[in-house]
């Protein structure tokens, strides 16, 4: 991680577990300060806490559902009203539904999409102008492999994902020249609550990326001097997300489908 922290403001979404607890962890020992935004606040209290007197930066916590119209706004206005100003943005919350598409709760899904897609663009929109004017920024978008291809049962999921992965390349091009830094993330399988939280908790986690590894990957990355648009985390995703290229699409779509089939879809 050659790019220098020290001093610099980190927002981060879905920061009270997994990948966006690990960010805030490594922008911390990197010497960021943290804005650590998720829903619950027991948790971000902690966090917060924690690395605050670990690190000796500056932690504050903002409990807030991303997840419904207009929040990335309403939270920007809290942003200014806290004078808190945002030079790296990580947009890690978000989270998967797995289920067929005659089984998905319309409520849920429209806060799937909300999430993955609708804020963080909103948040995105809203935040580079001032990086722009003070001439230093991060944005930092987490996609996932499911971006790649379509996923049959989880649908939803991996469409957001790929709208992710296409808008984070695009405003890489857009902010070349503007000493902007922006990077897709594209985790595979990874130790986190995404499964619990997508209902498929006891799927097999062997051969999983941690999120050390992830983290580490992305901010390596990113303070490469010019660095790639977007980033597939670990070899052997890589290779398998290049591979996907070269099989007929058919094909693709029953093999994954097949492994994110719902236990007990009754379909």
């Amino acid at each position: 991680m050659s790019m220098t922290y020290k001093g610099k403001t980190a927002l981060i979404t879905g920061a009270s577990s997994g990948l966006g607890a690990e960010f805030a962890e490594q922008l911390a020992a990197a010497g960021a300060n943290l804005i650590l935004v998720a829903r619950r606040e027991d948790r971000l209290l902690k966090l917060t806490n924690e690395l605050g007197k670990k690190y000796g930066v500056k932690a504050s916590h903002i409990a807030f559902d991303l997840s419904s119209p207009n929040s990335g706004e309403e939270l920007e206005k809290l942003l200014a009203a806290k004078g808190f100003q945002v030079d790296i943005l990580v947009n890690n919350a978000g989270f998967a539904t797995n289920a067929t598409l005659l089984n998905e709760d319309r409520n849920k899904v429209r806060e799937e999409i909300q999430l993955n897609v609708g804020t963080l663009v909103d948040l995105t929109v809203g935040l580079t102008p001032q990086m722009v004017a003070r001439n230093f920024g991060v944005i930092i978008n987490v996609a996932s492999t499911a971006a790649f291809q379509p996923v049959s049962n989880m649908a939803v999921y991996a469409a957001t994902k790929s709208f992710v992965l296409s808008f984070t390349q695009a405003i890489w091009g857009e902010l070349q020249n503007k000493n902007i830094k922006v990077l897709a993330i594209c985790p595979g399988a990874t130790e986190s609550e995404f499964w619990e939280v997508a209902g498929m908790g006891s799927v097999s986690r062997k051969g999983f990326q941690t999120p050390k590894e992830v983290v580490s990957n992305a901010l390596r990355e990113v303070g490469r001097r010019n660095n790639n648009p977007y980033l597939v985390s670990g070899i052997k995703n890589r290779v398998l997300a290049r591979s996907i290229k070269f099989m007929p699409t058919k094909m693709v779509i029953k093999m994954v489908g097949k492994m994110f089939e719902p236990k007990a879809s009754g379909l």
